[in-house]
Formats: C-alpha cells, structure tokens, sequence
C-alpha cells in the first residue's frame, strides 16, 4: 500500500483519532474485505459494475486530469478512472481500511498497463490534501458509513478545484414499498447467508439500519448544496435502490 510521502504534491493535514464509531467501521471494512467484492456482485445482481462506470462517466474526469476516488474499497472505480483519466492523469485512492487498500494495490497491479494510482490510507473527514487540489472525484459506497455525511461533503468540496465535479454512487432505502420488499428479501436471501458462510453475519448487519438513515436523494442534494456545491443532482437507478449524486463546485 502507498502513503503519501513526503515528495507528494498532497499537502498533509492532521487525521486525528478515530471516534469509537469510526472505529468500528474500520474495522467491519478491514474484515470483510476479502469477500467484497464478491458480496457487491450478489447484493447488485452484478449490475455495481455498470453503475461504476456510469459513476466515473457523471464525474467528467478526462485524458491528463488529477482525479480522486474517496473511499476506495477494493479499487474498482479508482481503475476505472485511471483508465479514463490516461497515462498523462493521475489517480489518488483513499480509504481508511488498510485490509481494502492492500486488495486494490494487488488488483490494480495485475493490469496492463499499470494504472497510476497513489494508494493512501486516509479518513474521509480529514483529506490529507491541499484545497483545490482534483480535477474530478468519485466515491461509491461510502457517502452511507461515514460517520459526517455534512462534513464529509464539506471536505469533498474543498479538494475540488472550482468547476470539477464529483458522481457520489450508493445504494438507498427506495420509496416505492415493492421495490423495499425486493431489496429486503436480497439482503435475507443472498447477502445474509453468503455472510453468513464466511463468517461475517455481524459486520453485513450493518447493512439495513445504514440504508434506513441514509438521507434520500432530495436531502443529498440539499446537504450538498449547504457544503457549497453550486449544482447538485441526484439520479436514481434500478428503481431507487441505487442513486447518484452528481455535485459541482462553483467557479470561485
């Protein structure tokens, strides 16, 4: 995994400790990551990766940007935007599960050519970079754990530079009550016992009260906008069970 050095153009600011939340969290994400990806494959039916790559299509990242995907995970979107980004950009990963960073280097060094990505350990609330400091970023499946919603968008919004635009994909508690049912019996019929086998029962518990206080997708784009974004949309997908906040800082 790589860190920030100190010939990084990111400048350093203090993380500070985790709360005892924060800490759980890290934890429930460094020990469920060997079997991430796989359980994303079931509780999306497979369709995460098209959303992914729709994802870093509403980031607007193009050829020799600077680019960062917060809360990384395993790597996908990371490669993804590396991918689009080219050998003239470059892609900064953050996460603060060492165990998801570790499988994102390995997955990212088993493409050709290597994609150029800084793998850094870092907490969303306390971004270790200089203000104005990415051309476009994207963040899936994280918006939902961390622990600040207000002020995780607030940090998002001072790395980007004026007129970027961050695609913030995740998954939410729909409205309409059959479409609640179907996401249920996915959660109790699929992800319960694949987590079940692989003794993670508790930390994939945490799945459904997430989704119930997650904020829909009006209140995201309000929250967004009180951060200081001057445009927000938010778009749902598969029926609202998944959406996706497209966020774009103002021009100064």
């Amino acid at each position: 995994m790589m860190k920030t050095s100190e010939g990084d153009r990111a400048s350093r600011l203090p993380s500070g400790p985790p709360t005892a939340s924060e800490a759980e969290i890290q934890g429930i994400f460094n020990r469920i990551a060997p079997v991430y990806d796989r359980l994303n494959d079931w509780l999306s039916l497979g369709q995460h990766r098209i959303w992914k790559m729709m994802t870093v299509k509403w980031s607007h990242a193009r050829p020799g940007d600077r680019c960062l995907d917060l809360c990384c995970g395993s790597g996908d979107l990371a490669i993804l935007l590396a991918e689009q980004v080219g050998s003239s950009g470059e892609v900064f990963g953050v996460d603060f599960s060492s165990a998801q960073l570790e499988i994102a280097r390995q997955r990212s060094e088993t493409h050709y050519p290597p994609p150029k990505i800084s793998w850094v350990e870092a907490n969303a609330l306390h971004l270790p970079f200089a203000d104005n400091f990415f051309d476009a970023a994207t963040m899936g499946y994280g918006l939902r754990n961390v622990t600040d919603i207000p002020g995780s968008l607030r940090q998002l919004h001072r790395v980007l530079k004026p007129g970027a635009t961050a695609a913030i994909l995740d998954f939410h508690h729909p409205s309409n009550s059959l479409v609640q049912a179907f996401q249920q019996w996915c959660l109790q019929a699929i992800v319960v016992p694949v987590a079940t086998a692989n003794g993670l029962q508790d930390e994939y518990a945490y799945i459904t009260p997430s989704l119930e206080k997650f904020p829909p997708g009006s209140q995201q784009i309000q929250l967004a906008r009180e951060a200081g974004f001057a445009h927000a949309t938010h778009y749902p997908l598969a029926g609202g069970i998944m959406g996706v906040l497209v966020v774009t800082k103002g021009q100064r």
